[in-house]
């Protein structure tokens, strides 16, 4: 099978798109968690997308020019940065687009000096950490503040 894949960073239009697939991908993560009600990632509008693709680092990821995937990363003064509102559309699961990603994202980090980010994730997602673990993530932390247990999930550059 040939498809064109292509990562870019994300446009004001761009945001409907980015929606649908983290709709898609964050029921999916509170089907596998058991997790009931809603989440931030569900509740968001297009406008707060928008207003995250001006003020973060907002990658989509496309096959074929269909968007298949997303990610977020705001960078902090002191050197850090904090992963959010990463997801990739169920039929294109485990063929390497959220690993591409997280590639993407470790080279932007390390051209702008960040020596530290993290993500949270939910501890009891067995696939979704060990994705973290072989991306060089290890578990810092966990809270109990969202009402499940979730890991703060740490990777240090030199």
């Amino acid at each position: 099978m040939n498809y064109s894949f292509l990562i870019r960073k994300a446009v004001p239009e761009d945001a409907e798109a980015i929606q649908s697939i983290l709709v898609e991908s964050f029921k999916k993560y509170m089907k596998d968690t058991g997790l009931v009600g809603t989440m931030e990632a569900l509740e968001e509008t297009i406008d707060d997308i928008k207003k995250d693709i001006e003020a973060k680092e907002v990658f989509i990821a496309f096959i074929d020019e269909t968007p298949v995937g997303t990610i977020r990363v705001e960078i902090f003064p002191d050197n850090t940065a904090y992963i959010s509102r990463f997801g990739v559309r169920l039929q294109y699961h485990n063929i390497g687009i959220g690993k591409a990603l997280m590639s993407l994202v470790d080279k932007v980090l390390k051209s702008r000096g960040v020596k530290k980010v993290s993500l949270h994730t939910a501890s009891k997602y067995k696939d979704l950490v060990r994705f973290y673990y072989g991306r060089g993530f290890y578990i810092d932390s966990t809270t109990k503040d969202r009402g499940y247990v979730r890991a703060l999930m740490v990777k240090e550059y030199e």
